[in-house]
């Protein structure tokens, strides 16, 4: 599978510290590159069909003129041995002309950020488009016949409430999407709203409100029948990410483009700087990936913290027998507690322990 990171945004969003820049100027030259990177790399993919998910993370992809849009799909796509290819999108960025255009080129799968259809909650953390735009875009992108969308929805929100959080679900939900992806706001390092909560401009959500919000939410997509799958994920029978669903699971990708991680056939990482000029560079070395160094343990806690964000949690005998015995020996207590369970030789977090995932996964590192 191939993940192409593209770095373009219109503009910086408050809470996000993804590689990206509002700086369009090398668009045409990093399209290049991605393509020269993808023929230089691709066997690191090893045997086999390089290319079942083709995703377009960012940044935001749909900023990509449709020439360039055009080159990039044509060049890693081949349409016999994709069965997913996703592109993430922004509301202002959709429109009958660019959703043709996207379906024309192999995409049949859309992933909107809404993040919320409350315009103060929009304009807080600084998106650009309004509820309205969101609702519109939705139907524009089903009338250009996507029967695959996943929106993103995030709690959590200056300023946000339960009763709006409540309305922005409601709100989605009576979109019918296929797949929807719902974040607790996380405050990283550098970001604005950071920088906006540690000058005391903005106040974070209490645990207690967070703590209602996703019971809200794990309520109402269940009753809708949406799948709990992963932390984050929820989708209507059939519909989970596929990509995503690999990446949970340590199967390889390769990852194009500045800012951009890859995982090979042979477990090895690596990660392109998050560097635009360097990657951009004339003459400049070719490709700029960096092996992310890793031993045996860091590699057994990779698969422990990705299979513990899944419904299906960590299957025990794919662990060695003193690997398995450790690890148990550090889940007793919260399997005492009901955060960690066991089922048919898994060990699980369960739907109402997720929040508390990252506390957990802090004691069961090995």
């Amino acid at each position: 599978m191939i993940y192409v990171h593209i770095p373009f945004c219109h503009s910086k969003c408050a809470y996000c510290d993804f590689y990206s820049i509002p700086d369009r100027r090398r668009m045409h030259a990093t399209v290049e590159r991605i393509l020269e990177e993808f023929n230089i790399r691709k066997p690191e993919l090893g045997e086999g069909p390089l290319c079942r998910t083709l995703y377009f993370g960012g940044g935001t992809p749909s900023i990509l003129e449709p020439d360039l849009f055009s080159l990039l799909a044509h060049g890693l796509l081949r349409a016999d041995e994709c069965e997913e290819f996703t592109i993430e999108v922004n509301p202002e960025d959709v429109s009958e002309a660019s959703a043709t255009h996207w379906a024309a080129c192999g995409v049949n799968r859309i992933s909107m950020g809404i993040q919320s259809f409350d315009d103060k909650e929009l304009r807080a953390v600084g998106r650009r488009h309004t509820a309205e735009d969101a609702t519109k875009a939705f139907s524009v992108l089903r009338a250009a016949g996507f029967d695959n969308i996943s929106c993103d929805l995030i709690y959590g929100l200056p300023g946000q409430s339960l009763e709006s959080w409540v309305r922005s679900i409601q709100h989605l939900l009576a979109l019918k999407p296929e797949h929807i992806s719902a974040y607790c706001l996380s405050y990283e390092p550098g970001t604005l709203l950071t920088r906006r909560l540690e000058e005391g401009r903005i106040e974070e959500a209490s645990e207690e409100l967070v703590e209602a919000m996703y019971e809200h939410l794990c309520e109402s997509l269940a009753d809708a029948g949406f799948e709990h799958y992963e932390i984050s994920n929820f989708a209507l029978p059939g519909r989970k990410s596929r990509h995503n669903s690999a990446y949970w699971t340590g199967t390889p990708y390769l990852g194009l483009g500045p800012g951009a991680h890859s995982l090979d056939a042979g477990g090895v990482r690596r990660f392109n700087p998050s560097d635009i000029r360097a990657y951009t560079a004339p003459d400049g070395p070719f490709p700029i990936c960096v092996i992310d160094e890793e031993d045996s343990r860091d590699r057994l806690n990779d698969k422990l913290i990705t299979a513990l964000r899944t419904a299906h949690g960590l299957n025990l005998a794919e662990l060695e027998e003193h690997n398995r015995n450790e690890l148990m020996n550090a889940s007793a207590p919260f399997i005492k507690r009901g955060t960690l369970r066991l089922e048919d030789g898994r060990l699980v977090i369960p739907e109402k322990a997720w929040l508390q995932s990252d506390a957990i996964l802090r004691e069961l590192l090995f």
